[in-house]
């Protein structure tokens, strides 16, 4: 159910949303509480003034927009977070068979046509019935007119009423009639009966009105025994031909229709959903999308970083705020959706455009603005799906979203069993007391995977080996690891041409050739990935990445660089690799994510870029 609402332009050429009408059952005080609101939070970002303009002819509530807000794009904000837009759930549970039962719409009419077709089968039995009762009498009235000196004589010489309507029914002569009686009357002689009549017709003589034996009155009861054969002859045709009945309900909904119908008040639009979706007024690019460790979330245009050559400073990409620094960074489409898992293993719905647009140096919104995430809990992993993939079912169905925790526990569930997010969120993964989980990947079920740990070992394993399981499960185990030691990334293997990218905490960094890691059963301790030590620090994060990829790096104090994956040395398992990036004193890498350049955009490299910048 939809407000009505149509567009005006205001003194001053100001574009104004009007609200005349809304929604059943919705408190206006309320709907222009929760607009504030929204206005305030900034979830709706084009008005500029709200007022109530009420007044005794009618409702009229003014929304007044920026200049450069979009009034459609306004509108279906307005439609879908705040009460101008309500649904109103139809819970249609009736007796069927005695048995209450929860109907669809289709089921619904079905039964109702159900009962229409016995009540057509019982009225007709019921006017059959009284019909043939009738026709019975007036054959009864037929017999008596036909011999009517011998029924009078009867009832006259009858010595009761009972006698009277037994002679009747008998069609016996009285014997107190001598036969000089019966030659006077015209009776016959004899002892044989002169009809037969049952103890309804026997009674309706009785009761029969000397005015109904004049010839008129005798003209009328032939010529409704005439009437009712034929209405009996109807009644019984309904009965033996359904498509006849089925003809009787269309006429007489039909006639309920003429009788009582009237101009609908609630308008209806076929067209069904938004009428213009507003994904459609946004224009799709690639995005850098930034989240802090305290919760702030932005998303910036990749434009907005120009390419450096490996060893550069960086610029700034977030601004944060004391004790804050930024943890994850990726990039992805405007029209894309994002699943976000937090490390209590709980899954979150957004789409990128839903995201404010922040400069290069903004710290941000707070991402519990946009998901109602638990104050204690926190976003680990980040999961872009496309549109397109997104909408399809027989995708969903066929891919799987692959997990693994921080103590080395791994899940594959299918994408299908997120398809139905809540504003709260959905379970991904049970996880178990001191553990938390860490990534999550977007699989074909049929890959291979890479578990890496902060001493610097990896396993392979193939994906086949995990078997799917539903949302609220724990897992299994893919890596065993140390007292001390945590798993810090999981990556897909199998795509050809991919290296394994490995960065530890004090910028140094190395390409892998992924075929030099064995296939092995999970749950091992796996082989030496990159060597650790005081110099290069633990390893925080591996990717997968082709040389054709961008690299972002970002560092705790908010410092980014963006630099060519192909510049980077590709060494063997057992080396610590080269500097990628030079860190002030007390900083470190916070996260990594790989960039895919567009066809039409340049990478060129440019020189070094102060801290300052």
């Amino acid at each position: 159910m939809r407000a009505k609402m149509h567009e005006e332009v205001l003194r001053g050429s100001r574009n104004a949303l009007i609200v005349t009408e809304i929604p059943y059952q919705v408190n206006k005080s309320s709907l222009l509480e929760k607009i504030a609101y929204l206005v305030r939070d900034k979830r709706i970002e084009g008005i500029s003034d709200l007022r109530d303009e009420s007044d005794r002819n009618g409702m009229r509530i003014v929304i007044e927009l920026k200049k450069d807000a979009v009034p459609l794009i306004v509108q279906n904000q307005l439609y879908k977070y705040s009460q101008l837009q309500q649904t109103f759930g139809v819970n249609v549970v009736a007796l069927v068979h005695g048995r209450p039962r929860t109907l669809t719409l289709k089921e619904c009419v079905k039964h109702y046509v159900d009962h229409r077709h016995e009540v057509v089968v019982r009225r007709t039995e019921y006017e059959l019935r009284k019909a043939e009762e009738r026709a019975h009498v007036l054959e009864g009235l037929r017999i008596a007119l036909d011999h009517l000196d011998a029924v009078i004589s009867i009832i006259r010489y009858s010595d009761t009423p009972a006698d009277a309507q037994q002679n009747l029914m008998n069609g016996a002569i009285p014997a107190k009639l001598t036969p000089e009686m019966r030659e006077r009357f015209g009776l016959p002689q004899g002892s044989d009966p002169l009809f037969s009549l049952s103890e309804l017709q026997a009674k309706a003589i009785l009761e029969l009105r000397l005015s109904r034996l004049t010839g008129l009155e005798r003209q009328k009861i032939e010529d409704e025994y005439e009437a009712l054969l034929q209405e009996i002859e109807r009644l019984r045709g309904i009965l033996a031909t359904p498509e006849l009945r089925m003809e009787i309900i269309k006429t007489e909904l039909l006639d309920l229709r003429d009788r009582y119908a009237n101009e609908r008040r609630t308008e209806i639009d076929y067209a069904g959903g938004d009428a213009l979706a507003i994904e459609d007024l946004i224009e799709e690019e690639q995005m850098v999308v930034t989240i802090t460790h305290q919760g702030l979330i932005k998303r910036t245009a990749v434009a907005e970083y120009r390419q450096q050559g490996r060893g550069g400073r960086g610029l700034r990409a977030a601004g944060t705020r004391d004790e804050d620094f930024v943890e994850h960074v990726f990039a992805s489409s405007t029209h894309d959706y994002l699943m976000f898992f937090t490390d209590h293993g709980k899954c979150y719905w957004l789409r990128i455009f839903q995201i404010p647009e922040g400069a290069r140096t903004a710290k941000g919104r707070s991402l519990r603005n946009l998901i109602q995430i638990d104050q204690e809990d926190r976003v680990r992993a980040v999961l872009t799906v496309s549109k397109p993939n997104f909408e399809d079912q027989e995708f969903r169905e066929n891919h799987y979203v692959l997990m693994a925790t921080k103590k080395g526990q791994v899940k594959k569930t299918s994408l299908d069993a997120f398809s139905r997010p809540r504003v709260d969120g959905i379970i991904a993964i049970s996880v178990n007391e001191g553990d938390d989980l860490l990534e999550a990947l977007l699989t074909n079920g049929d890959s291979r995977v890479l578990l890496a740990s902060s001493s610097g070992r990896a396993i392979q394993f193939a994906e086949a080996d995990v078997r799917p399981m539903g949302r609220n499960t724990q897992g299994v185990r893919g890596i065993r690891l140390g007292e001390e030691d945590r798993v810090v990334g999981m990556i897909v293997a199998s795509e050809d041409g991919k290296n394994l990218l490995s960065v530890s905490a004090n910028g140094y960094g190395k390409r892998v050739d992924l075929a030099g890691y064995p296939l092995q059963g999970r749950g091992g301790q796996g082989v030496i990935t990159h060597k650790t030590t005081d110099k290069t620090g633990p390893l925080v994060a591996i990717r997968g990445v082709f040389e054709t990829d961008d690299l972002m790096i970002i560092t705790q104090a908010g410092i980014m660089i963006r630099m060519s994956v192909e510049p980077i040395s590709q060494l063997g398992r057992n080396t610590q690799g080269v500097r990628l990036i030079n860190l002030t004193d007390g900083d470190q890498i916070a996260d990594v994510t790989r960039v895919v350049l567009d066809d039409d955009e340049e990478a060129t490299e440019t020189e070094e870029v102060p801290a300052e910048a």
